[in-house]
C-alpha cells in the first residue's frame, strides 16, 4: 500500500497541475509495491502510467490549477461551457471551426501518421463579430481551459522584459495544454518598419515569430485583431489557418434576435423585418440591444416584448455606433 507521503505528494501534484511530478510519484509508488512483493500490482501501475503518458495532452480534458506567481499576471484562466451551436456564423467560417474541432478530437490518429492537427489560428475581423467567443467555444467543445494573455501584464516599458514574459507564456503553452488567446494582437504583431515603430516592439515581434514557429506543443494558440492591416506579413505564415469574421447579414441578425427573444415575444413577430433594422450592427451590439429590450420589459412589468421596442432599441444602438465612428474618424 502506498505510504502517506506518496499519497500527499500525488494529491499536491494533481492540485497544482504538475503532470511530470504526478507521474514521477506514481512510479515511486509502483517501485514501492514491487519491493513489497506486489509484482502484479506494480506492473499494472507502470502500464497505466505509460499509457497515460502516451495519450497525454491529446484525448482528454486537462484540469489545471490557476496560473501562479508571475504567470498569474500574464494569463487569465477560465473554463467555458460554450458550444458551437451557441454561435451564429456563415457556412465558410462555421466549417473552418468545425474542422479545427474535428482535427483536435482525432489528434492522436493524425499525429501517428506524421501529420499535425490545426492548432495555431489567426482571427481577423471587426469588433463584436465573434472572435473572443470562438476561443470560448473551442475551449468548451474540447474540454480545455481558456487562458487569455493579459497585454497589460505582458507589455512593459523595460527593454527586454516583454520578450522574457512572452517566453514565460510559451513555456506555459508547452507545459499545460489549453486554448491560449492573444486578443488585440496588433499590439504585439504590428508591422516592422511602421512610422511609429520602435526597436523594442520589433524585438518582441521577432521573438513571437521565433517562439510560435518552434512551438511543438498540443495547445491551441489563437491570436485576434480588429486591424489586420497593421499585422506584419511574416505572421500569416506562422498560423495553420486564418479565420475571417464579418458583420452579420439580415438573416443572421434575425436569427440572433429570435434566439434571444423568441420566448418572450408574440408568435407572429416578423423577425426578417427586425433583421433588416439591425443591419450594420455587430453580433455584440445586436445582443446588447436584445438585453436592453428585456430589461425594459422587466422594469415596466410587461409579460411580452413588443416588436416596436426591439426596432427602436436597434435604431438607438445604430445611432450610438455612428457617433462613435464619427469620433474615431475625426
Amino acid at each position: 500500500m502506498a505510504s502517506a507521503a506518496h499519497l500527499k505528494a500525488l494529491l499536491k501534484a494533481h492540485m497544482e497541475g504538475d503532470d511530470d511530478r504526478f507521474f514521477s510519484v506514481a512510479m515511486q509508488v509502483a517501485a514501492h509495491e514491487a519491493r513489497h512483493g506486489h509484482g502484479k500490482l506494480a506492473e499494472e501501475l507502470r502500464a497505466m502510467i505509460d499509457d497515460a503518458k502516451s495519450r497525454r495532452g491529446l484525448d482528454s480534458p486537462v484540469p489545471i490549477g490557476r496560473p501562479r506567481g508571475e504567470l498569474a499576471m500574464l494569463l487569465e484562466d477560465s473554463y467555458p461551457t460554450a458550444r458551437l451551436g451557441d454561435m451564429i456564423l456563415g457556412k465558410e467560417l462555421s466549417d473552418q471551426i468545425r474542422r479545427v474541432i474535428r482535427e483536435q478530437r482525432h489528434a492522436g490518429r493524425i499525429l501517428e501518421h506524421g501529420l499535425a492537427p490545426r492548432r495555431k489560428l489567426l482571427l481577423l475581423g471587426p469588433s463584436g463579430t465573434g472572435k473572443t467567443m470562438t476561443a470560448s467555444v473551442l475551449a468548451g467543445e474540447l474540454g480545455l481551459p481558456l487562458l487569455q494573455v493579459r497585454l497589460d501584464g505582458l507589455i512593459t516599458k523595460f527593454m527586454g522584459e516583454t520578450a522574457a514574459k512572452l517566453r514565460q507564456v510559451f513555456d506555459a503553452i508547452g507545459r499545460t495544454r489549453g486554448v491560449y488567446f492573444f486578443d488585440e494582437f496588433d499590439a504585439v504583431g504590428s508591422q516592422r518598419g511602421l512610422a511609429n515603430d520602435v526597436g523594442e516592439i520589433r524585438r518582441v515581434l521577432n521573438s513571437f515569430l521565433l517562439m510560435i514557429e518552434q512551438d511543438r506543443s498540443h495547445s491551441i494558440v489563437m491570436a485576434a485583431t480588429n486591424h489586420p492591416d497593421l499585422l506584419d506579413p511574416a505572421l500569416f505564415r506562422r498560423f495553420d489557418d486564418v479565420l475571417h469574421y464579418e458583420l452579420p447579414d439580415q438573416s443572421q441578425v434575425a436569427r440572433l434576435l429570435k434566439m434571444r427573444l423568441a420566448n418572450c415575444t408574440a408568435k407572429a413577430t416578423r423577425w426578417a423585418g427586425l433583421g433588416e433594422a439591425g443591419l450594420g450592427l455587430s453580433y455584440a451590439e445586436v445582443t446588447r440591444a436584445a438585453d436592453e429590450v428585456l430589461k425594459d420589459a422587466l422594469i415596466n412589468q410587461r409579460a411580452r416584448v413588443r416588436r416596436m421596442d426591439i426596432a427602436r432599441t436597434l435604431e438607438e444602438r445604430k445611432a450610438i455606433c455612428r457617433r462613435l465612428n464619427e469620433r474615431v474618424g475625426q
